[in-house]
């Protein structure tokens, strides 16, 4: 049985960074960090300058869990790849999932008193990576080449963006910047 994910709530973003100073200095590394999964920052047309950003922008402090990440980066590009082509936009996640969160197990059942530290040594163990996202922070941005008029490339972005939302917590909203030629 796969064990579950606890609520975003659980880890706040007031939890310290993943560090602890130990009185013998070789207990001060950390082991066992889980990977991220997150292999893909930057897709589609990397050497192409495009005149139009399409950004998710948070509105508050936040952290956002590696695998919210990339579900949101695997539904928004898939749907860009499919409408719009792989040579006609550049697609980045902005953000890197550095802060390692950390869980105190508690037991349950028969017996457990017995088996519990509580909170003696309650450090806790390495559970999964989160990106700390700042109010204001972009988060992913599209960049796609677009006329005066708003074309459907401008609204498959969106579109692509708005279902990325669905899979990132926190108050976001999506942005459009367009570039002032002349």
């Amino acid at each position: 049985m796969a064990k579950s994910l606890r609520p975003s709530r659980c880890y706040h973003w007031d939890s310290p960074a993943y560090t602890r100073v130990a009185k013998d200095p070789s207990s001060s590394f950390i082991t066992g960090i889980p990977g991220s999964k997150i292999f893909h920052y930057t897709m589609g047309n990397a050497k192409k300058l495009f005149n139009t950003e399409i950004s998710i922008i948070s509105q508050q402090k936040i952290q956002v869990r590696h695998n919210a990440l990339e579900a949101a980066r695997i539904t928004a590009n898939k749907k860009l790849e499919k409408n719009i082509g792989v040579k006609n936009y550049l697609f980045k996640i902005r953000v890197y999932p550095h802060h390692v969160m950390r869980e105190n197990a508690i037991a349950s059942g028969a017996g457990a008193d017995r088996v519990q530290t509580g909170m003696r040594r309650a450090f806790g163990k390495p559970v999964g990576r989160a990106a700390r996202v700042y109010i204001g922070q972009k988060v992913m941005s599209v960049f796609l080449d677009t006329g005066d008029d708003e074309d459907e490339n401008l609204r498959t972005a969106k579109s692509a963006l708005k279902n990325a939302l669905l899979k990132i917590p926190g108050n976001m909203k999506i942005v459009v910047e367009k570039e002032k030629s002349g």
